[in-house]
Formats: structure tokens, sequence, C-alpha cells
């Protein structure tokens, strides 16, 4: 029987895992340390590429599949009994000041939707329509509402798609997985991954694929394998708003790189910080941290005045040169897949790479270029 090994179970490894074991792929063994810090797991996401500014193609093209796939696969795991899935299209409004900035996003807008019409209706917003559909708003914010935006729970995700490659097969290891490797023979010089040693036991496997975001880089190290890649520090802040329903608030995307959303029980959900760091042992949420998105959130929306406060989560998004994802095998060596980089696009694009990974494994047709996303760039 064939055997696949996937070493990290965030949002990227329990796609991955829940496609190899839905087509077919053999033997799933899911191999995660749970380190404290994971990035699926501190994150709340926002599906909505559209409107972004990035200017980066390649970047688009994985978004905009990352979040035309999400129906698909919610509707999908559901019928497998897995519906606490975290997700809900409640729409969103990109907020600002001036109305003539709005309609600028939304004539942006409008040049996608031809080949995205999964982002429904769009539809200018006065302040007093914004504040409507979000109370805890500042009345002086006009807002183009994207009607087929949504919001995810990276935990409930995750832990959906982990539960439904279990019942499909697949099993999951707690452990530090080491890659094993050999020489080819026949003189290519070609090096393969023969499986992982995972709490002292070596398994062997036909494919290892690695999706192990911030941590892949020490994973690599031992093979002389210097795979650069970055970490960036995420605070991210939870509080409770009593005498509100808020499980069906749009996602609120202001100025700038700061985001509220909302899900039922008056849980919203406001972050983040950017944090430069290399050292990911820090998972420490930070006076200074809080302080920036409470103040920046309290601007935005002066309703938050009167929340509490419940927790702040904290997660190390994994970035590689050029703030693009890479994707596909190491140059030199056979048998072992990576993707990596999503970094703050980890939810957006996530389960959607992770359906393509599986097939690229299985040696299926994939639906994206991977010159487009060349590991070659990310190797020292």
């Amino acid at each position: 029987m064939n055997k696949t090994i996937v070493i990290g179970a965030g949002i990227l490894g329990a796609s991955t895992a829940y496609h190899l074991s839905k087509l077919g792929a053999g033997q799933v063994i899911i191999v995660d340390r749970q380190d404290e810090g994971q990035a699926t797991d501190a994150a709340a996401g926002i599906i909505c590429p559209w409107i972004s500014q990035r200017r980066n193609q390649a970047w688009y093209e994985l978004a905009k599949n990352g979040a035309k796939y999400y129906p698909h696969l919610i509707a999908e795991l559901e019928q497998v009994g897995q519906g606490e899935t975290g997700y809900a299209s409640v729409g969103a409004l990109r907020l600002h000041t001036e109305r003539e900035k709005i309609i600028q996003i939304e004539q942006r807008a409008l040049t996608r939707k031809e080949s995205a019409p999964e982002m429904g209706s769009l539809t200018v917003l006065n302040p007093a329509e914004t504040s409507q559909l979000f109370p805890i708003l500042d009345h002086g914010y006009h807002s183009l509402q994207v009607s087929g935006a949504a919001r995810i729970d990276g935990r409930a995700l995750r832990e959906a798609l982990l539960h439904a490659a279990k019942q499909n097969g697949a099993s999951f290891i707690k452990g530090d997985a080491h890659l094993r490797w050999d020489h080819l023979t026949g003189g290519s010089g070609k090096k393969r991954i023969i499986g992982v040693k995972v709490n002292g036991h070596s398994i062997d496997a036909s494919q290892v694929i690695v999706c192990a975001g911030a941590w892949a880089r020490s994973i690599f190290q031992p093979l002389g394998i210097d795979l650069r890649v970055q970490f960036q520090k995420a605070q991210i802040v939870h509080l409770h708003l009593p005498n509100y329903q808020t499980k069906r608030w749009p996602v609120i995307m202001p100025p700038g790189n700061q985001y509220l959303l909302s899900f039922k029980g008056g849980r919203v959900v406001v972050g983040t910080t950017y944090e430069e760091t290399t050292d990911h042992s820090d998972t420490r949420a930070t006076a200074g941290g809080i302080h920036e998105i409470l103040t920046k959130a309290i601007e935005i929306a002066p309703g938050l005045m009167s929340s509490a406060y419940l927790e702040t989560r904290v997660g190390f998004r994994p970035y590689t040169p050029g703030f693009l994802p890479i994707i596909g095998s190491i140059p030199g060596w056979d048998g072992v897949l990576l993707a990596n980089g999503l970094g703050a696009s980890g939810l957006t694009v996530g389960p959607y790479l992770g359906f393509e990974l599986a097939k690229l494994a299985l040696g299926l047709n994939i639906d994206i270029d991977l010159k487009l996303y060349d590991i070659k760039g990310a190797l020292g």
C-alpha cells in the first residue's frame, strides 16, 4: 500500500491530508508537534481577495481560486458530518471616510468580477447604511459591501478537516518528524526522501509532504537544504460584546491592515500585528501589541469601548522571499513536496492549495502553474 506522510497539521496540512484520504492515496499519516504559536491556531480569517490592492497576479490567482473553492469544500464537509467549520458567508464592508475612495475600490473590483462572479454583488453604502449593518462603527464611514465575502475560524476548519481525514482512514501522530533519506541508484546524483523518524520510530513513505509553515526551515536544515522561511508574529484580540446579535455581522475591512470580524455569542475579533521576529518561542501577548490593536480598533468602532476582554491569540505567519507562496518539489530530491509562504493569506489559500498538493502528490492534473511559485527562489 502507498503511504503518504504529511508534516504539519495547520490549515494547509490538514487540507492536504483530507484531500489525499478522499482521493484514495492509500495510507495517510499526519505528523505534528502541536507547537504553541501555529498560525492556524490563532487565526480568524477574511475571505475577500477581490478588492485587494496587491498587484501580484500570481498571488491573486491563488487567493481568488481559494475563495472560489470554499463553498464547495464547506458543503462537502457538511455532507460527511463536519458541520462546525467556523465558515459563514456574511459579506464584507470595505470602509473609507471618503466616498470617492469607495467608488475607486468598487471600480477595481468590477474589473475582476467577470473572472470571479463568486464575489457576489457590490453595493456602495453611505455612513447610515454602513452603521446599520455593523452598529458599533464610527458613523463617519462610507463602505463598499461585497456580498460574497466570508469569515472563517481557523481552528474550527482545521479540526473539521482533520476529523474528515480520520473518517477516511488517515491517522495522526503527535511528535517531531525528522526526514529520512537515501541516494537514488543509477548515478543521477539525486537523493530521495524515504520517510520520517518520529518518537524514536522510523516510518517509510512513498511521499512526504512538508506543510510545516514557519517551522519548515528547521526540518530541512539537517539535509543541507537552506529553506529561507521567515517568522512574522501576529497578535489577535478577542472581545465580548453583550446585548448584540453578532453572528451575521459582516467582516469589516478599514483602511490600512486592521480588520474586525464577529462570531456568534457576541464575540468580536480584532487584529492584527505584523511583527518581524526570529524567536518563535516568544508566544507572549504583549502590552504593546494589544495596545496597538485596541487603539486602532476603538477608533474604527467606538462601540468596542463597552466590550469585555476575552483573550489574545498569538501565531507565527510564514513568509518566503518575495512574499509569494512556494509550491512543488525540491531540486535534486525525490519523494518530497513542499508548500510554504502563505503569510496572511493562509486561511484564504490553504484549503484550496491542500487540494492541489494532494493531486500533485498523486500524479493528477493540477490547476495551478508551478512555475509561478518556484521553490528555487527560497533556497539559500
